[in-house]
């Protein structure tokens, strides 16, 4: 076998109960095939086999007591992957669906979005299997310190800086970082994320679904067109839908579909970001239990509420399709949907939501594909602009931030172009972004030696 069958195998064997992170480490190696077996150098220092395995992983109880008085206990972790170009960086998720593997795939995939930005930061991810819905604020409180609790003696402005993630938002990071500064005694931007009161950066909260939205846009740009007159659809309609939605819209496009996690609404007259906003607010308030997307038509009578999957939105007939929600939710036959409707772009706002049967279809019928690790890659760039500034003691206006971050998605896009043609794979951004990625981070383990 290959030097890159070699190591696929050995994943598959040693991780064979966390399928996420094989798909991950799957896609990545399998793209990176003509990069390592054209050159002895990344075999010689064992590049592979050092790249799949975390560089530490932690993982703790976290015990916490409910509005009843009853005692409840969680499982944290933090997965520290690969800090060969900077200090851990990578989101906290808070789901019941988290456990080691998915963590794995998340913080694998955040290596080499990282390293795509071009600031110095490297690799993680962490969480629970914590479910703030339907929580209280001070159950959400209560939990956070005692996480924190444990995770704060392994984190710090230049060992990991820890952001936000799916359940977790502004309300829990402020929790976190309080419970943090109260322990370390000290004030630093180790959490991004944060509040415009307390160290947080203008922009962060719209930057992933922007900088998606930049990044599409940049495509499009250079083959002479714009989002002007386009049909878009999402899946999702949280923190990154929303901003995505909106920045679409005001670039012109039409978004006509998005959904949650009990149905899906189709508004022919464009998607309002208004009631969008107003539906978020209410699902994380601390008084969440019930509400829906279903809530969209009291604000939009004239729309369509379908409660089902979802990923019903992949049937709507679009221009171009953004999956901003789970992992794996654009499946084969969804991808075969969108292709027979005329999608002609699909951009990853998620992380790996697109299965690699989907990805492979969407690539073979013409759709340009724009994976998660460079198209939703605005999120953690913004982050680390926050990082910056809190290390400088400044803070930047919203135009400013907003500016950076556009440039960031550009650079992300011809990145990812000009790798892949320069291995002979021009147009297909998977293989660009890995390749981009990897490189950097592949010459700085080199450089550093076995370690």
């Amino acid at each position: 076998m290959s030097y890159v069958d070699d190591v696929l195998a050995d994943v598959k064997a040693k991780n064979a109960n966390e399928p996420e992170f094989i798909q991950a480490v799957t896609e990545v190696l399998e793209s990176l095939r003509v990069v390592v077996e054209s050159d002895p150098i990344y075999q010689e220092h064992a590049i592979l086999e050092r790249l799949v395995e975390p560089e530490r992983v932690i993982m703790f109880r976290v015990p916490w007591v409910d509005d009843n008085g009853k005692v409840q206990v969680n499982r944290g972790y933090r997965v520290q992957f690969n800090s060969a170009i900077g200090p851990y960086k990578g989101g906290i998720r808070f789901n019941p669906t988290v456990y080691l593997g998915m963590l794995k795939f998340l913080g694998f995939e955040q290596i080499f979005k990282n390293s795509l930005t071009t600031l110095p930061m490297g690799g993680a991810k962490g969480g629970s299997d914590f479910d703030p819905k339907g929580k209280s604020n001070m159950e959400v409180m209560r939990f956070c310190q005692s996480f924190m609790t444990e995770l704060f003696r392994h984190i710090g402005p230049d060992t990991d800086v820890p952001a936000g993630d799916l359940g977790v938002g502004g309300r829990e990071v402020a929790y976190m970082y309080g419970q943090y500064k109260r322990l370390a005694n000290e004030w630093t931007g180790t959490l991004t994320g944060k509040g415009l009161s307390f160290g947080g950066s203008l922009a962060r909260t719209e930057a992933t679904g922007y900088g998606l939205v930049y990044f599409v846009n940049e495509y499009l740009q250079w083959r002479a067109d714009s989002f002007e007159g386009k049909t878009v659809v999402v899946h999702g309609s949280g923190n990154v839908a929303i901003y995505a939605i909106q920045k679409a819209e005001q670039l012109g496009g039409k978004v006509v579909a998005c959904s949650d996690t009990r149905g899906w609404v189709y508004d022919a007259e464009g998607i309002s970001v208004d009631a969008l906003e107003a539906i978020y607010a209410a699902k994380r308030s601390g008084h969440d239990k019930g509400i829906s997307l279903a809530k969209y038509i009291e604000y939009r009578p004239n729309a369509e509420y379908h409660a089902e999957d979802g990923r019903g939105v992949w049937g709507v007939p679009c221009d171009i399709a953004l999956p901003c929600a789970r992992e794996n939710t654009l499946l084969l036959e969804d991808a075969v949907k969108l292709v027979e409707n005329g999608c002609k772009i699909v951009g990853e706002g998620a992380n790996m939501p697109t299965t690699l049967e989907a990805t492979a279809y969407l690539q073979e019928n013409g759709v340009a594909f724009f994976p998660g690790k460079a198209a939703n890659a605005g999120g953690v760039a913004t982050s680390g602009l926050e990082m910056s500034q809190n290390a400088e003691h400044l803070s930047w206006t919203f135009e400013e931030v907003d500016e950076k971050l556009q440039g960031i998605m550009k650079s992300i896009y011809h990145s990812c172009a000009i790798a892949a043609k320069e291995y002979g794979m021009e147009g297909d951004y998977v293989a660009g972004a890995n390749i981009a990625g990897f490189k950097k981070v592949a010459d700085a383990m080199i450089a550093q030696g076995i370690v």
